[in-house]
């Protein structure tokens, strides 16, 4: 028992000086950047791309941004689904903090820019006669409005890092402590072996992991797929359907449940069917 422990607080104290120091270069260029602060160039027929660009950025606050965005009438539907595609939340972090799946890191970022702009133009082509509200620069123009007011630079470009990066290594030594007890208790072949679902039913699984709106679900799915749980296409399939807080912006309008809905079937369908033609490809290689 107490070696799975300590194996387990190993692992996750090696990725953390990683995670740190991707945090603060987060934070320093989020605040360098006017990206966001200018909502027009959401509107424009760039809007997909840009939008599925800046959702790749491994931070929750820009699903947030769009949602908020969205609620008002300022960007399309597809825009939306663009970034919620894109968003990966911290599993890019936790994916380049471990070197034995490094390599799975440009795959899994070009998949998803694909499949968020392909999408987001097929569903503003579909919705084609979408109003949206005119206007010009408004409030709420940071991901993080609000959040680091009055802070002092110290607080902002360290405090905060570390203190996410904190978070994100306590979920991730949750995953790490899961999957060695697994592995203890049935043995590393068996375990291999009963990989849940496998290739066309895991998606099913993973896309609903991924739905839901915190972080820790892209934790978990980073964590499964680290340690062998879940195929790559099934890690791909949870991270499309992985929309952050951003679900959780729109479902705080009520008066819109139903468009809320159609929104989360939509990420849901799309994620599945990119998990399961992945996995089909790499079975037949």
């Amino acid at each position: 028992m107490w070696e799975v422990v300590l194996d387990a607080f190993l692992d996750t104290l090696r990725v953390f000086p990683f995670l740190l120091l991707i945090y603060v270069l987060i934070e320093i260029l989020e605040h360098r950047t006017t990206l966001t602060q200018n909502k027009k160039i959401l509107q424009g027929e760039l809007a997909p791309v840009i939008g599925s660009a800046t959702g790749l950025i491994p931070q929750c606050g820009f699903s947030v941004m769009a949602a908020k965005l969205y609620d008002r009438g300022l960007i399309r539907t597809g825009t939306l689904v663009a970034v919620f595609i894109a968003t990966s939340d911290e599993a890019l972090i936790i994916m380049l903090s471990e070197l034995s799946k490094a390599s799975s890191v440009m795959p899994l970022i070009l998949i998803k820019l694909l499949v968020a702009v392909g999408a987001g133009y097929l569903i503003n082509f579909i919705l084609s006669n979408e109003k949206l509200t005119e206007v010009g620069l408004i409030g709420d123009s940071h991901p993080h409005s609000g959040e680091h007011d009055g802070k002092s630079d110290l607080y902002v470009y360290l405090l905060s890092p570390l203190l996410h990066a904190l978070k994100v290594a306590l979920y991730l030594l949750i995953v790490n402590l899961v999957f060695g007890f697994i592995m203890q208790s049935l043995g590393d072949e068996i375990a291999a072996s009963a990989v849940i679902g496998g290739p066309y039913v895991q998606p099913l699984i993973t896309a609903l992991i991924g739905l839901i709106p915190n972080c820790a679900s892209s934790v978990i799915l980073a964590g499964s797929y680290i340690n062998d749980g879940i195929l790559f296409g099934s890690f791909v399939c949870g991270l499309c359907s992985n929309a952050g807080l951003g679900l959780v912006v729109l479902l705080k309008n009520p008066k819109k449940i139903k468009r809320t809905v159609l929104i989360i079937i939509t990420l849901y369908v799309i994620a599945v069917i990119t998990g399961i033609a992945i996995n089909g490809i790499m079975s037949l290689l």
